[in-house]
Formats: C-alpha cells, structure tokens, sequence
C-alpha cells in the first residue's frame, strides 16, 4: 500500500508560514509581556533607531500638542546652525505669555543659548526669538515648521507658532510627533541639551538665573534620556519622552494625560520598551539634590509643565511648558 503525498496548495503555506512567524515579531517588538496601562488621549511608543512601532493609541487623532511642538521648532533651528551667531532680542518677541524668561528688548544671546534655554525651560519668548530670527517672522517660521513636517512623514499635522500657544488651526498627533521626536533625537545639537537637568542662564546684565527642566520623568529616572513637556488646557498635559539601556533606545509620545499621571505614565512605558522590570518605590519624597535658589527674573506670569494655573492667574489655555 502507497502512502499518499498531500500537496498543500501554496497561498495556505504562505499564510500558516505567516501565522507561525506573528507571535515572534510581536515578541521581537517588545521582547516582554502587555505594555502598563497609561493614561492620555494618545500613546505611541517607538524604537528610536528602526522607527518601528513597539506601542500605540489612538495614533492619528489630530489634537493640540502644546510644547511639545517645540521639538520641531529647535530642530529646524540646530539644522540651520549658525548657533554662534548673536540674536538681538525685539520688542515683538515678547508678544507672548506665560511661561517667558523675559529677556529685554535690545540685549543678544547667542543662537545656542538660546536653543538650550528653550529645550530645558519652555520658554515661549525665546521660542518667538529663535523663529523670528531664523525665518524673519513668526508666519513665516510656520511655513518652513510644516515643511519640515511634511518632510518626515508627519502629514497629519499644522503649525502656526514655534511655542504651541493655542491657535485656531493648530494640531498633531501623536504618530507624527513621534516621526518628529525621532529626528530630534538623532540630532547631535539637540540631545545633550535634552538631558540637562538644570541650567545656569546668564542675562546680558550677568545676572544668573538657575533653570530646572520642566521634563521632571526626565530629571528623576536615570534611564530617561530627555525629549519635551506641553501643557494647554486644551491640549492638556502632553510629553515626548527618550529612553536608553543596553544599547537600546526608544521614544514614548503622551498627549492628552493627567498632571498626575504624565511623569509616572511616562517613566512606566519607557521602562516597559526598554525590557527594564517595573519599579517599585515607597512613598514619593522631594528630592533633596536641588540646587540652592537663585533670585528668579522670569515673569510673574511664568508658569511650569506641572502647573495648573500660572502664578499671576492668567487663564490655563494661554500655558504652554
């Protein structure tokens, strides 16, 4: 008696190959068990060396990003270079509110200074600055900021301002963020910069004034490489955040969370791309490695990423960290 020879037609090979081969490239992806549970409107997390796609939620809604829009605006900014070039500040470049250093009309910094104050504080005087003086004016640095979206396949975005202050017309999401987060964060000028902690920033009249970066995942996690905070009242509470370990390296996008929950959401999924166990830690205490204080020259207006309301009460939509 012959044994028979079944011959599996070839398009159900090729699906039971692909079938067998899922389960791997998910583990290949994440190399670890279901992301932790974050909140926000949005979520992606990519590996910032491949591109690919580890987590996401709700990707593609088109929202308001707040600052962290300024990822695009010091990358269009560290390309142009010139960052030794003195940039006088105008009138007009204090058009804006809250969260300012209050630089005065008539006094220069130079390009790079102003780049790095920009990353670590947020401020949004500066970030009025730098388009002006790169593009000549503020519509005309929107026009080169959607350009160089469009550029990196972030085609589901709009920008009109270089700072993320509300605007009718404004919005990204969070895939395209993280194909911006992306480009920064290969960009040599801009990642040391993202991983300052705090800054000494020197007026023009030698007074000094110590910064601290609003990206507190950033400042309290070793394996937090650094990226940028948003906060809008519409926006809400957004943060690009980048993580290395073992020669790994990821970007986390979170738009649309909680001043409670963006730090620690942030810090959770980065530990959750890096294949890192979740940390457990008592009771959060202050960190007591602060610097001294320093008089501060900034507004009474200013306002930080894990503020609800700036100190002077001007309305939360107008906050942007």
């Amino acid at each position: 008696m012959h044994s028979s020879l079944v011959i599996i037609p070839t398009p159900i090979r090729i699906l039971a190959a692909l079938l067998w081969l899922a389960p791997l490239t998910l583990r290949a992806a994440s190399d670890h068990a279901a992301p932790p549970e974050v909140k926000g409107a949005s979520v992606v997390v990519i590996d910032a060396t491949t591109g690919d796609v580890l987590y996401q939620r709700n990707p593609n809604e088109k929202r308001p990003v707040a600052s962290t829009q300024k990822l695009l605006t010091s990358l269009i900014v560290a390309e142009q270079g010139n960052l030794e070039k003195e940039v006088v500040i105008e009138p007009i470049d204090e058009a804006t509110e809250p969260t300012t250093l209050q630089l005065k009309p008539g006094t220069s910094y130079p390009r790079g200074t102003l780049l790095t104050a920009l990353l670590v504080k947020s401020a949004n005087d500066v970030a009025r600055t730098l388009g002006r003086d790169v593009a000549g004016s503020i519509e005309e640095f929107a026009d080169i900021m959607n350009r160089r979206a469009a550029d990196l396949g972030a085609t589901s975005s709009h920008f009109v301002n270089p700072n993320g202050l509300p605007a009718e017309d404004q919005y990204s999401t969070a895939a395209d963020m993280a194909k911006i987060a992306r480009a920064a964060h290969s960009n040599e000028t801009l990642r040391p910069i993202m991983a300052i902690k705090y800054l000494p920033f020197r007026y023009a009249d030698g007074h000094v004034y110590m910064i601290r970066n609003t990206n507190q995942t950033m400042r309290e996690n070793w394996y937090c490489t650094g990226m940028k905070t948003g906060y809008t009242e519409k926006a809400k509470h957004c943060l690009v955040s980048s993580g290395e370990h073992d020669g790994r390296e990821v970007i986390a996008v979170i738009l649309g969370s909680t001043k409670e929950r963006i730090f620690t959401d942030s810090a959770r999924i980065l530990r959750w791309a890096l294949a890192l166990p979740e940390e457990k830690k008592p009771a959060s205490k202050t960190s007591s490695s602060k610097p001294s204080k320093t008089t501060s020259k900034t507004s009474s207006k200013s306002s930080s990423e894990s503020s609800s309301k700036s100190s002077s009460g001007s309305s939360q939509s107008r906050t942007s960290s």
